[in-house]
């Protein structure tokens, strides 16, 4: 099952694409001939990366600057893309906390689950319908490795990442034979290729340089899956070695080991 064509109605709606896997896989698609609705917080790098890829691929790129964390944008998002032709949805935008539960602030907290997961439920029931009336479409909603572990110190995201896993995945199955694929990417530690030395975070400085991947390699790697609708996408050699670990070693000895790891995060 190839990705939908790119046609001059149907548009690719990419969420979190002022950064990261967003902001790759909107260039991706650009370069693959979709129009574009990109979707983030900041309307001004979104604006001046809708420039680039319109004037580097001559596409359509729209802009939509939106919090996803507050229902009430989120509701206005929705509103306007319920009766378009919506072919590609990358729900990517989100967030993450290390320590312990009890000690994080709660707003930031409930922003993530709401970014996380309910965006994404959301925005998926919102596309699904359009799509699978099409006989196409393609889903890729960004989990994590991370949601296949319960990790202390990490609560809350592992909570939102374990649900969007379990839920493109059920999805997956529910879609076969609609024409509408439906693929988790989840991955590890993913960043830019080159970081200075002074804009390393913690967890940069935590995890080797070679268990990284590039934010550039996961989008190729996971366009790739979407076209052949995979279930399950995992970029990277640190995702597939804990996609493997979580599957063989057991709670009670890779819990403490990960939350011990997460806690210096914190």
């Amino acid at each position: 099952m190839a990705l939908p064509l790119p046609s001059m109605n149907s548009r690719a709606l990419v969420t979190g694409a002022s950064q990261g896997i967003g902001r790759a896989m909107a260039r991706d698609l650009a370069a693959l001939g979709h129009n574009l609705i990109l979707v983030a917080r900041r309307e001004d790098v979104l604006r001046e990366l809708a420039e680039e890829l319109q004037t580097t691929h001559s596409i359509i790129a729209e802009v939509y600057p939106c919090d996803l964390a507050d229902p009430n944008q989120r509701a206005e998002l929705i509103a306007d893309i319920t009766n378009r032709d919506i072919s590609i949805i990358i729900n990517s935008a989100g967030i993450a906390s290390f320590g312990p539960f009890l000690k994080q602030d709660w707003n930031y907290e409930t922003q993530q689950f709401q970014l996380n997961a309910q965006a994404v439920f959301e925005l998926t029931h919102a596309v699904l319908p359009g799509m699978v009336a099409r006989g196409e479409g393609a889903i890729c909603n960004v989990g994590s490795a991370a949601g296949n572990v319960p990790i202390p110190n990490n609560a809350t995201y592992v909570f939102t990442k374990a649900g969007v896993n379990a839920f493109t995945e059920a999805l997956h199955y529910e879609l076969k034979k609609t024409g509408v694929s439906c693929t988790l990417l989840a991955p590890g530690p993913v960043r830019e290729a080159v970081i200075d030395e002074s804009e390393k975070s913690i967890v940069d400085k935590v995890v080797p340089d070679f268990l990284w991947t590039t934010y550039e390699s996961c989008s190729a790697e996971t366009l790739n899956a979407m076209s052949k609708n995979a279930r399950r996408v995992v970029p990277g050699p640190l995702s597939k070695a804990m996609n493997v670990i979580s599957k063989v070693v057991p709670t009670g000895i890779i819990c403490p080991l990960m939350g011990w790891f997460y806690a210096k995060m914190g």
